[in-house]
């Protein structure tokens, strides 16, 4: 088995530290249960991916993973907290008795909403400081949500969105480096990020003031400034920030999709806050250094 586990690494990786790999692994496996051994070994060629896949955290991939993953939670956590608290909206203010419409409720929502409270759930796990239980809840819930969008995509009527956004956000929460995960000052930022682009919605969701015609403009708009703030703050060109965010975006992207009616220029309008972040950021840059 390891020797199967050890062609994973590159060839030169492997030519420099495969007979330590080997020895390492034997003499920490050496009397296991098998179930725990087997652990061992899916971490073994997880690390032999992230070698190959240049995702370590030395690596300006891995550092991209890394600034990326905190913001990827949270812009799930937004997506499914929306979705959410718009159809707890729905539920009060329909003239129908609470019970009357939860009753009606058929089998495959009642999963979709249960799936949405696990990602939320796990997100805040995560950012508060319990990040391998919280980004395991809140992967569940993302798989299951791209598998159930799979298998019932007329419940969402947003094609592939929802469950292409799924895939890309488990990718971007897993692809961080082991010993980049749960940044408390990201994770914080993360958090604050959420909280904002989450509440105003709501409280237009919930007719606590206004209305709004943003097309799902705001969140995007919320996770692009955060990225334009954090280059701002540590006095960079912005493109590693912004790169990070665009990777923690798609979720904001289906939800925005949707919120849209699936029209497609509102949301390419949408898009360019990502690339107007960077363009600014540099300016306030050059003026700084100016």
């Amino acid at each position: 088995m390891i020797d199967l586990l050890l062609r994973l690494y590159p060839a030169a990786y492997r030519a420099a530290h495969g007979q330590e790999i080997v020895d390492v692994h034997r003499e920490m496996t050496a009397g296991m249960a098998r179930a725990v051994r087997l652990r061992a070994d899916a971490d073994l060629a997880a690390h032999a991916l992230r070698v190959r896949l240049r995702l370590d955290s030395a690596s300006p991939l891995g550092r991209l993973f890394a600034l990326a993953a905190p913001f990827a939670l949270a812009a799930a956590a937004v997506g499914s907290g929306l979705r959410l608290t718009r159809w707890y909206a729905g539920l009060v203010l329909s003239p129908a008795p609470v019970w009357v419409q939860l009753s009606a409720m058929d089998g495959a929502w009642a999963l979709y909403l249960l799936l949405s409270l696990l990602v939320c759930v796990g997100a805040i796990i995560a950012l508060t400081g319990r990040w391998a239980l919280g980004t395991g809840v809140a992967v569940c819930g993302l798989s299951g949500t791209m598998v159930q969008s799979v298998l019932a995509s007329p419940l969402y009527g947003a094609g592939v969105a929802v469950p292409a956004s799924a895939l890309l956000s488990v990718a971007a929460v897993l692809a961080c480096p082991p010993d980049r995960r749960g940044d408390r000052r990201l994770s914080t930022a993360a958090g604050a990020m959420a909280a904002v682009a989450w509440f105003p919605v709501v409280a237009v969701d919930t007719r606590a003031f206004g209305v709004t015609t943003d097309y799902g403009a705001w969140p995007l708009l919320v996770l692009a400034s955060t990225g334009a703030a954090l280059a701002l703050r540590a006095r960079s060109s912005g493109l590693r920030e912004i790169g990070a965010m665009a990777l923690a975006s798609p979720p904001l992207i289906a939800y925005a999709y949707t919120d849209a009616w699936l029209a497609p220029l509102p949301v390419l309008g949408i898009l360019l806050c990502l690339p107007v972040a960077v363009m600014l950021t540099a300016f306030f840059q050059a003026v700084r250094r100016g």
